[in-house]
This record gives structure tokens, C-alpha cells and sequence, in this order.
């Protein structure tokens, strides 16, 4: 090694995998997506949920919102209270997170952590987000996401203690003011 900083990007690789790293492949950044699907919208909800410094999640929003993937909408006016919702863009990531926990699941032998369910029937999703029973890709917004026997059943944030009850997708995450 001769000191070199590694890049920031991968310049010399036509390759749309390592475009699509340039955007979402540094640490924190698909949790940040993933608690988003789960329904965060609030700094101090990703902030509590990630356990990630302030900093760090705070340049995680800004890029997420610059690469139009996260969405920053006014919730409040005084004092001035921003919330970040996915966009379109942001919400066809589902296919690479559910994927991502599949393999992990698989090749790291965790207990079940969460259900994704179609919300219409009950069915527990197939690997692509399909419904075996209804023969269909289930939209990300008709996804019930329940509480699995790996999940620990007393979390110290209040995101966690609102992911112990199934809820939607995308479904605003409301905890309790603190």
C-alpha cells in the first residue's frame, strides 16, 4: 500500500452496480433507506433507531435527498421541523434490501427478525416480494411487516417499541413524544 485514500467512486468501472454504489453503498446508507420503508420520517426517529452519530446521519439525509431518493417535507413551521419520505426512487430499493436480509438471514444464521406479509391475504411474501397465494408482486405500500421470534421483544428506543406491532410499509411512523 502506498498511503493512497481509497476514492470516492469508482471512475474506472462501467458497471451499473458500482454506480449504484457511488449512491447507496456507504455504511448507514441502506439502513437509512430501510427504517424509511419502515415508516421513519423524523431525525431523531433514524437518529435513535440507528444509534448512528449525528453527523454522519445528518450527511446521509443530505445526500439521500440530493440523489432523490428521500424526499424533505415541512412538518412544522415554528420552530421549523423538517421529515424525510421516500420518493418513487427510493421506494424501488425494496427489491435490494429484502434481498440483502434474505442472504444475511441465510449465510449468517440469524432468527427471524421480521414478516413481510401481503396485507390483502396474509401470505408471507416470496423472495422477490411476490405472493405465492395471489400470484402477484405485492406493491411495497401493501406490504404488513410483523414482529418475528428473533426480534427483541423489549428495544430501549420507542421506534423499536412501535416496530413490535405489524404495521405497513411506508405507513408514517408515529413514537411517543418524548
Amino acid at each position: 500500500m502506498d498511503g493512497m485514500a481509497l476514492g470516492k467512486d469508482y471512475a474506472t468501472q462501467e458497471c451499473s452496480i458500482a454506480r449504484a454504489l457511488e449512491v447507496v453503498g456507504e455504511r448507514w446508507t441502506l439502513l437509512v433507506v430501510r427504517d424509511a420503508l419502515y415508516g421513519v420520517r423524523r431525525y431523531n426517529d433514524f437518529l435513535v433507531h440507528l444509534g448512528i452519530p449525528r453527523a454522519v446521519l445528518a450527511a446521509r439525509l443530505q445526500a439521500l435527498t440530493a440523489e432523490g431518493i428521500l424526499e424533505k417535507r415541512r412538518y412544522q413551521q415554528s420552530p421549523p421541523r423538517d421529515e424525510y419520505v421516500l420518493t418513487e426512487r427510493g421506494i424501488a430499493l425494496w427489491p435490494t434490501l429484502r434481498a440483502l436480509g434474505l442472504w444475511g438471514r441465510r449465510h449468517f444464521g440469524e432468527a427471524q427478525l421480521r414478516y413481510f406479509r401481503h396485507a390483502a391475504c396474509g401470505t408471507e411474501l416470496g423472495p422477490y416480494g411476490e405472493c405465492a397465494l395471489c400470484g402477484t408482486v405485492v406493491p411495497v405500500e401493501d406490504v404488513l411487516m410483523e414482529p418475528g421470534p428473533g426480534l427483541d421483544p423489549h428495544p430501549a428506543d420507542p421506534v423499536g417499541r412501535v416496530l413490535l406491532k405489524p404495521k405497513r410499509l411506508l405507513e408514517p411512523l408515529e413514537t411517543e413524544p418524548a
